[in-house]
C-alpha cells in the first residue's frame, strides 16, 4: 500500500457482503437500490456503485444531478434516481444522460414536462409523497383526519400523470422515524402512503415501482419492502439505529480511518499541549503528534474526549484538535515509533474503535462521521 499520512481504508468486500445480507432480508422479486449520494457516504460513489451492481443491486440513487453525471461519465449505465431537485438551467444537460428524476410538486412536473418536450424525449420520473417527513414531496398531510387533503393530492398526481413527456415509473415516500424503537409514526406514514396508492389505483393509475423502505425499514418493517428498497447506511455496514442492532444480521463496516505518527517527544508533568494550552500533562509521559485534524473530518469538538488505537491500545487525544494534526498521549504504550499506523476508527489487531463511538461523543449519528471525511483524505481500496 502506498504510504499516506492520513487515509480512509475502504473494504469493498464488506460492501458486497452487506448487499448479500440485504438480499437475504427482502423478497426475490424486490429490487435493491444502492444509495450512493454524498460520494457513497464518504466511501467513494463510483467504487461502491460498481461493487453494489456486481452483487445484486439493480439501481442507484443520488441526491443531486452532478452526482449522477459523475457516475454516468465514469461508465455506469444502470438506472440512477436523483432524489433532489434539479435546477432548470441544468436539466437540458442532464436529460441526455438517461437519468430518472424525482417529481415532488406540480410546478416541478411542469418544468420537467417542458424540458422533455424541448428535448424531444420522454423522461423517466418517480413521484415523491410527503407522508410526514416534512421535506420534499406532494403533501399527504399526516395530521389531517378528513379526506380533503387526500382529494387534493389525488388531483395533483393525476394532473402530473396527464402531462406530456413524463413516464411515471415509480412513486415513493420516506420514513421520518423508522429507526426509532417506537414504530407508531412509521406505521402511520406507511398507511397513508398505501391508502394514496389505493385511491390512485381506483383512478386507473398504477406505478411499476412503489418504494418506501430505507435501511431502518429494510431491517424492521418488512411490509414496507414493496417493489424496491433503498439501501443506504446499512450498505456501508453501519446500523441505522444508535442503540441496537439485529443479532441475526451481520453488517460489516466498510470504512476505517487511519493516520500515522509524525513525531514523538518526552515531556514532563504540567507540559502544555496544543492551542490555548487547554490541556497539561498530569505526569511525565510521551506525546505523539499524528497527521489528522478537523480539515480531514476529525471534529474539533472531540478534543481531549476521544481515543485512537496505537499498537492495539486505546490512547487519548490530548489538547485541541488542530486543522491538520492532533496529539496523543502514548506514555502507556511501549515501542511506539514515528511512522506507526494509528486508527481513528476501525480495527487494529483485536481492538476496535467503532465509528458509533465518535458519533455518540458528538451527539450525532454514524452517517455524519463517515460522510464528512473531507476530499483531501485519500480513499484506499485494498485488494
Amino acid at each position: 500500500m502506498e504510504a499516506h499520512s492520513v487515509w480512509a481504508e475502504i473494504d469493498l468486500q464488506a460492501i458486497a457482503h452487506n448487499l448479500g445480507e440485504i438480499r437475504r432480508l427482502v423478497a426475490p422479486q424486490t429490487e435493491i437500490m444502492a444509495v450512493v449520494k454524498a460520494d457513497g457516504y464518504g466511501h467513494g460513489a463510483l467504487q461502491v456503485a460498481r461493487t453494489a451492481l456486481e452483487h445484486g443491486a439493480t439501481r442507484l440513487a443520488v441526491a443531486r444531478g452532478d452526482e449522477a453525471l459523475s457516475l454516468r461519465e465514469a461508465g455506469i449505465d444502470a438506472p440512477i434516481l436523483v432524489f433532489g431537485g434539479v435546477p432548470a438551467g441544468q436539466l437540458q444537460r442532464l436529460i441526455g444522460y438517461d437519468l430518472t428524476f424525482t417529481i415532488f410538486s406540480r410546478t416541478m412536473a411542469e418544468t420537467l414536462s417542458a424540458a422533455a418536450l424541448q428535448a424531444g424525449r420522454a423522461l423517466s420520473v418517480h413521484l415523491k409523497v410527503d407522508t410526514g417527513m416534512g421535506r420534499l414531496g406532494f403533501n399527504r398531510d399526516p395530521l389531517a383526519l378528513d379526506d380533503r387533503p387526500e382529494r387534493r393530492i389525488q388531483r395533483e398526481i393525476l394532473a402530473v400523470a396527464a402531462m406530456p413527456g413524463l413516464e411515471l415509473e415509480g412513486i415513493y415516500t420516506h420514513f421520518a422515524s423508522a429507526d426509532a424503537s417506537d414504530k407508531t409514526f412509521a406505521h402511520w406514514q406507511f398507511r397513508l402512503f398505501m391508502e394514496l396508492l389505493e385511491m390512485l389505483s381506483r383512478d386507473g393509475l398504477h406505478f411499476p415501482l412503489r418504494h418506501a423502505a430505507n435501511s431502518a425499514a429494510i431491517l424492521d418493517l418488512p411490509d414496507a419492502h414493496l417493489d424496491l428498497v433503498r439501501a443506504g447506511i446499512m450498505l456501508y455496514g453501519l446500523s441505522p439505529t444508535s442503540d441496537r442492532g439485529r443479532p441475526d444480521i451481520d453488517l460489516r463496516p466498510a470504512m476505517q480511518f487511519k493516520t500515522r505518527i509524525s513525531q514523538i517527544k518526552e515531556v514532563p508533568a504540567g507540559f502544555p499541549v496544543s492551542y490555548g494550552s487547554s490541556y497539561r500533562t498530569m505526569q511525565s509521559t510521551r506525546l505523539a503528534t499524528v497527521s489528522v485534524g478537523y480539515a480531514d473530518g476529525l471534529n474539533r469538538l472531540l478534543s481531549s474526549r476521544v481515543n485512537m488505537l496505537v499498537k492495539g491500545v486505546r490512547v487519548p487525544v490530548v489538547g485541541r484538535i488542530c486543522m491538520d494534526q492532533s496529539v496523543l498521549d502514548v506514555g502507556a504504550v511501549p515501542g511506539v515509533r514515528c511512522g506507526d499506523e494509528v486508527v481513528v476508527f476501525g480495527r487494529q489487531g483485536a481492538a476496535e474503535l467503532p465509528v458509533g463511538e465518535l458519533a455518540a461523543l458528538l451527539d450525532t449519528i454514524n452517517y455524519e462521521i463517515v460522510s464528512t471525511l473531507t476530499a483531501r483524505v485519500p480513499r484506499i481500496y485494498p485488494g
